[in-house]
């Protein structure tokens, strides 16, 4: 579960550094000085040194004032609306703001132009989506809490094998399953740690082997050049000779120990890319794994209120098998790019092997059962941790099953909803005991009641409240592009497309939200580009889903820059990867990515969602409020800064 918005300490898309005072000692924007800068210091910096120096308030300041005559010059609620908007779509990308208190804009910026009433505006940020997202959240800090995802991780590792293939993909198919309900960056900074202690082991070993190779090598060679030595004749063209054929010979070694040291290093890049990839593609298989995920839940609902929206077990239907699919295209992908792909070594268990590799196995599933074992046997509170959350995912896929009656029919139809789960259980995460409760003591002391599993105080130091804000802001944009109607006027606009196909534009959407989410958080691109795309849906008249599915999570899909996503940031902390490694397969992973993408949505999503129709309940995006003021046909203008927020 992602939090592709949270961002470990040090990371950001704008340097930490930018917002610190210029310094004449450090000679550049980023680092402190206990003497304060004179002016004549000061004027000696270039100008464009002291413009980044403060650009996070250039651009906080000099937004507002440069979008100002899109509402001056053209009257209405479309341009009022597009306005606040583009503001936040400025501070989202540039990060000037921090991505929370940017989310907070809606509820001071629509009552302000008259886009949105106060008590319109502030209802969207606590929906049901929200609800569903919050109780998802409370159950993955207990999974956090009692180390349980830990346990899982290396039990699965443990059972897929130690060699280096197998076991690379058994660490994507460990984080992926982690990441579905758990925030990625939690998965990704649990897994990395275990990574580096099998990397370490498989160094030393290979240490170990050299050094005993190159002691029995040496020896042997010695005698053999003694022999030799004896035997020979004493001349100096001989001796010459011997000279060179020893030098070639340590030559040879030290390029077989090169070859080896280079193999390692690709290897701990290989691994490091393999949990960071493996973390933003397990979100997605989830309606609460990631930000974006959820965002469209929203949004879907709210947009196409007669849709009927989405529920955890229709996502899940669609987006696992495609989740899986990635996951080991990008298994394959990362060993073609840095070990070489080989399919014996992939799929067929060796019988005899190198004695040099099976020692290295060995070392490998060693360390992992010395790390499962200092977690102790299972506890109590695991157990019921565990429980819970299997009691979770189950409620969630069998409410409503589709392919049967979900347990929901027991109740009033319509009122149970998947974030009434979530909250259940969650409540119960507060309530249960953490440990086995004893009724009747054998001497007769009274013994306190245990703790329960989860602490409020706990849970909300580890909650990521910023994410809760980061989607009531998308579902609160996307209320007021619809109460505006600037949805429809922005689809008017796009309704030329209907000559493209529907694949061709699916695919280019695909292309440009995943290069646009390298540079911005996922959640802020999934708010600012699925209204739009549901407007294009309903212009050239493609089924929503068709277009906006592939675009969500696309989101997810920023593989090739380490301040992208956390998961990036983590790995890349690492010091195995340099930008340039990050970026080369980034780029041919975002590739096949959106390939796998596009094939999906048109085989077997088709199906599923009758993707070759258009549904009679996107005939409009939904009727504009009565509060909202009559929309006035926009100029030019307005039609400039829209095509540039949709292109």
């Amino acid at each position: 579960m992602s939090e592709s918005d949270e961002r470990p300490e040090g990371y950001s898309n704008l340097d930490e550094a930018d917002t610190k005072p210029f310094t004449e000692e450090s000679g550049r924007p980023g680092e402190y000085s206990q003497e304060p800068v004179t002016v004549n210091q000061w004027k000696r910096v270039p100008l464009l040194k002291r413009i980044l120096t403060w650009r996070k308030y250039i651009i906080l300041i000099m937004t507002p004032i440069l979008l100002m005559p899109l509402p001056i010059a053209v009257k209405g609620t479309e341009s009022r609306c597009a306005y606040c908007i583009l503001i936040m779509a400025v501070y989202w990308v540039t990060e000037a703001v921090e991505l929370a208190v940017t989310a907070l804009l809606p509820l001071v910026l629509f009552p302000l132009f008259g886009v949105l009433g106060s008590k319109q505006v502030s209802t969207p940020y606590f929906k049901d989506t929200n609800v569903l997202f919050f109780g998802g959240l409370i159950v993955a800090v207990a999974v956090e809490q009692w180390n349980l995802h830990k346990r899982i991780a290396l039990r699965v590792l443990l059972l897929v094998g130690a060699q280096p293939r197998r076991l690379m993909l058994g660490v994507m198919l460990t984080t992926s399953f982690l990441s579905m309900w758990i925030s990625n960056t939690a998965t990704t900074a649990m897994m990395v740690p275990i990574v580096e202690a099998v990397l370490g082991e498989i160094k030393n070993e290979n240490i170990k082997i050299r050094s005993g190779k190159n002691i029995a090598e040496n020896e042997q060679e010695n005698e053999n050049m003694y022999l030799e030595l004896i035997e020979m004749n004493k001349n100096k063209e001989e001796k010459r000779e011997d000279r060179m054929a020893t030098a070639n010979l340590l030559k040879v070694n030290e390029d077989r120990n090169e070859a080896e040291t280079r193999y390692f290093n690709r290897m701990c890049k290989a691994m490091m890319l393999a949990v960071a990839y493996a973390a933003n593609i397990g979100g997605t298989a989830t309606l609460t794994g990631t930000g974006p995920n959820l965002v469209f839940g929203g949004q879907a609902g709210l947009l196409f209120p007669k849709s009927g929206g989405f529920s955890f077990a229709s996502w899940f239907g669609y987006a696992f098998p495609q989740m899986v699919i990635l996951l080991f295209v990008a298994w394959i992908w990362i060993q073609f790019l840095f070990l070489g792909f080989n399919f014996r070594k992939c799929f067929c268990k060796s019988s005899s092997g190198r004695e040099k590799d099976n020692q290295s196995t060995q070392a490998i599933r060693q360390v992992l059962v010395d790390q499962y074992r200092a977690l102790g046997p299972m506890s109590f509170a695991e157990k019921a941790v565990l429980g819970h959350f299997i009691l979770l995912a189950l409620l969630w896929l069998f409410r409503e099953p589709k392919f049967m009656e979900g347990w929901s029919i027991i109740f009033e139809k319509g009122y149970v909803r998947d974030a009434t789960a979530a909250m259940f259980v969650a409540f119960c995460l507060f309530v249960f005991p953490s440990q086995k409760p004893v009724i009747f003591i054998p001497d007769g002391s009274v013994r306190k009641p245990p703790p329960c599993l989860l602490q409020f105080k706990t849970m909300s130091k580890r909650f990521p409240w910023h994410l809760v804000l980061l989607l009531g802001s998308g579902f609160a944009l996307a209320e007021a592009c619809k109460v505006s109607g600037l949805s429809e006027w922005v689809g008017a606009q796009l309704r030329h497309l209907d000559a493209i196909p529907s694949y061709a534009i699916g695919m280019c959407v695909c292309i440009m939200i995943t290069t646009f989410t390298e540079f911005t958080s996922n959640v802020a691109t999934a708010t600012i580009f699925l209204p739009i795309l549901a407007s294009l849906a309903e212009a050239i008249e493609v089924h929503p889903w068709y277009i906006m599915i592939p675009a969500t999570i696309s989101c997810s899909f920023a593989f090739m820059l380490p301040v992208a996503t956390p998961p990036n940031a983590i790995v890349f902390a690492g010091g195995h990867l340099k930008v340039k490694d990050m970026a080369k397969a980034g780029l041919g992973m975002n590739l096949l990515a959106v390939i796998v993408l596009v094939i999906c949505v048109n085989t077997y999503g088709v199906p599923m969602f009758d993707l070759h129709n258009f549904p009679d309940w996107a005939g409009s995006i939904g009727p504009i409020s009565s509060t909202a003021a009559t929309p006035t046909p926009p100029g030019n203008f307005t039609l400039l800064c829209l095509n540039f927020t949709s292109s």
